[in-house]
């Protein structure tokens, strides 16, 4: 059993997105609303459903195909670097939603997301806290302290972020990964162990909730033997992983 509050959301929830979105392709800004709608495809986070209307035309190139799904049929649509599915009845009837990867970038107000819509429901709360945690990988003590900045976040097991002088860098190689969260921001920086890859990271330039792990290193709690206050941590699997 997982000690993290699970998503919860059902599949095709809607509720409206209060903020201004924007998507660009290029230099130029193809899509802007204030009218867009979430919808959850999946349980994880929502897409944008955007009124047709705030779609810069000849932006969606209708291929003639049709998807039927549970919410109406979607016709696809060509756009930008990918796809779009546009609803003519149904649950999100005039509005139309876009492969992530298919504009160049998107923001919510004037700050860019990443990687998918935030979701309205998802909470991520960076704490100081006091507990003692180690963390082991084959007896070695990759990092320890009793000063961590904890972030508790829906969906994934608690992280806890080290002060530099209590990481044992001795037994971490640099990697060149980075990763991107639209709640989180970009990593800076990643570090593997022996056999496992990519087990610690950081992020030199968070978003504005997340600036107290600024610097701070975290571990992949599924990969490593994680100790808080003297109590051993089963490893858990999850979808999501930074």
């Amino acid at each position: 059993m997982n000690d993290f509050p699970p998503m919860i959301v059902p599949v095709d929830h809607t509720a409206p997105v209060p903020r201004r979105i924007r998507a660009m392709l290029g230099n130029r800004c193809v899509l802007d609303t204030t009218d867009a709608v979430y919808l959850w495809e999946w349980p994880g986070y929502p897409a944008y459903y955007i009124p047709i209307e705030d779609v810069v035309d000849g932006l969606l190139h209708d291929t003639g195909e049709v998807e039927r799904q549970s919410r109406g049929p979607a016709r696809i649509h060509r756009a930008g670097h990918g796809l779009a599915r546009r609803y003519d009845q149904g649950l999100v009837a005039g509005r139309v939603t876009f492969d992530w990867a298919a504009m160049d970038a998107w923001f919510e107000e004037d700050d860019q997301v990443w990687v998918h819509p935030r979701s309205p429901y998802h909470r991520v709360d960076p704490m100081r806290s006091s507990r003692h945690v180690k963390v082991e990988l084959n007896d070695i003590v990759l990092a320890e302290s009793s000063s961590t900045v904890t972030v508790f976040e829906t969906g994934l097991p608690t992280r806890y972020y080290f002060p530099r002088h209590a990481v044992n860098f001795e037994d971490l190689t640099p990697s060149p990964t980075r990763t991107q969260c639209p709640y989180k921001g970009r990593t800076s920086e990643y570090w593997s162990s022996g056999d496992q890859a990519d087990i610690a990271w950081s992020y030199d330039f968070p978003t504005v909730a997340l600036r107290p792990v600024t610097g701070l290193v975290a571990f992949l709690n599924e990969q490593v033997d994680l100790t808080v206050d003297g109590v051993r941590l089963d490893r858990v699997v999850t979808h999501f992983s930074r």
